[in-house]
């Protein structure tokens, strides 16, 4: 099993920008209802996209922002290709489609990059490339059923 977080530095750093501002706001025009509501939303925000956890499990990888929102699960199975990739500024940060398939990311430039059989392309974003890029060619050269004779 594979299991591991990227905290999104970026995503603090802007959240904790335009927190300054709001702050300033309540200072000099005191706590109205629309100041709070948007404070409310930033507070919001950082606690869902806090993090990008990707996980290899069994015979599946996952990823999910934060607690556990906006993620998606493959099959192992379903993998092709796995490579190194680096992305550059109009992968941009968060979930989005690009050129280059669907982007997750919450930090950084590093990322997977994921064939499935079907042609569909991913960018996982991550800091650890190398293990999780060693992970995911371990499995798919190594089928399941391979893996579970070996144990046993």
């Amino acid at each position: 099993m594979y299991k591991h977080k990227q905290y999104a530095t970026f995503i603090f750093f802007v959240l904790a920008w335009i927190g300054g501002f709001v702050a300033l706001a309540w200072y000099l025009i005191g706590a109205d209802v629309p100041l709070m509501v948007f404070a409310a939303i930033l507070v919001l925000v950082g606690f869902l996209f806090h993090g990008l956890t990707v996980k290899v499990d069994g015979d599946t990888l996952s990823w999910k922002f934060g607690p556990g929102v906006a993620g998606q699960t493959l099959q192992l199975s379903d993998i092709t290709a796995v490579e190194a990739v680096q992305n550059s500024y109009r992968h941009g940060i968060g979930i989005r489609i690009t050129h280059d398939g669907w982007v997750y990311s919450v930090s950084g430039f590093s990322a997977v990059k994921i064939t499935l059989q079907d042609g569909t392309l991913y960018r996982i974003g991550t800091n650890d490339q190398a293990g999780l890029v060693d992970v995911l060619q371990n499995h798919i050269l190594t089928p399941v059923t391979t893996r579970e004779k070996s144990a046993g």
